[in-house]
């Protein structure tokens, strides 16, 4: 059973780097092949357990997916984010794959007709609730920035499938910063409409994987559904989101959260204000309820 399971796993190896070899950046050949390969080699590099004798049937190899898929899951999402780097870069591919794309619950669609309107501001949190009350509706504790301080409001919406959008705003200077956060599964909360692919940029590491982030530096058409207070009706806002960061944090597929921050020109600023996130997860000076 090890002898066939070492097979499986190198005739697995050798069809990733193949896969790797086969998208051609505009360097050519060899230049695919260190960008892709490096990063797919995180996945490749890990030990591959042997698996314990046990159930063999159709449930027992789903679970044995499921726990393979959430251990790396990070090293998954690096080695996409680099195969979406070379086929971006990559015309004839481009204009097949990398119009539509996901990441973390949030779907972005390349759409040269999403105009997004002009001069529209970052919408503020309406009635504030504690953070003790936010983390009791949403089922997740906040994350707040310690380079922004203690909210100046804090709201929880509800999203379809009985999950909970929770928003952190802070006024600065006359203009709002939006913080919003959500389950981060694989099926869509989000949608980006953009008229350029964003860019693909990468926040510390975990796990020797660094996460990855998306940063959208124009002006964009948003949409997504809300469910009204009695939890029955859904309802579809459409706005123009201003410049945004976007990132997971913590957990694997369907365990962690989703963060996108709004109001923030400077992608300095914004990647710093993500770093405090992940650094300080919950900030401290704020009372749990």
């Amino acid at each position: 059973m090890s002898e066939r399971y070492d097979g499986e796993a190198e005739r697995l190896r050798e069809e990733l780097r193949a896969l790797g070899r086969s998208l051609d950046g505009p360097g050519g050949p060899e230049q695919s092949e260190s960008m892709v390969e490096r990063v797919l080699g995180r996945i490749l590099a890990e030990e591959l357990p042997v698996p314990a004798a046990g159930p063999t049937g159709p449930g027992a190899r789903l679970r044995a997916a499921r726990s393979w898929t959430r251990a790396r899951w990070r090293s998954l999402v690096a080695a996409l984010c680099g195969l979406l780097t070379v086929l971006t870069l990559t015309p004839p591919v481009r204009a097949a794959v990398a119009d539509w794309f996901g990441f973390g619950g949030v779907e972005v669609r390349y759409d040269p007709s999403a105009v997004p309107s002009p001069g529209a501001e970052v919408p503020g949190c309406g009635r504030s609730l504690s953070l003790g009350e936010a983390e009791r509706r949403a089922g997740f504790a906040p994350l707040v920035p310690k380079a922004l301080g203690a909210p100046d409001a804090v709201t929880v919406s509800g999203l379809p499938r009985g999950r909970f959008l929770v928003s952190l705003c802070w006024r600065e200077q006359g203009r709002t910063i939006r913080l919003d956060e959500f389950p981060a599964h694989l099926d869509v909360t989000f949608v980006k409409s953009v008229r350029e692919q964003p860019e693909w940029l990468s926040l510390g590491e975990e796990d020797g994987v660094p996460e990855p982030v998306l940063w959208f530096p124009r002006p964009h058409v948003l949409s997504f559904w809300l469910v009204d207070t009695d939890g029955h009706r859904f309802t579809r806002e459409e706005r123009t989101a201003g410049p945004t960061l976007l990132w997971p944090h913590g957990g694997g597929a369907g365990e962690g959260v989703t963060l996108r921050l709004e109001g923030v020109a400077s992608k300095a600023r914004a990647l710093e204000i993500a770093e405090a996130v992940e650094e300080a997860g919950r900030w401290p000076g704020v009372p749990a309820s």
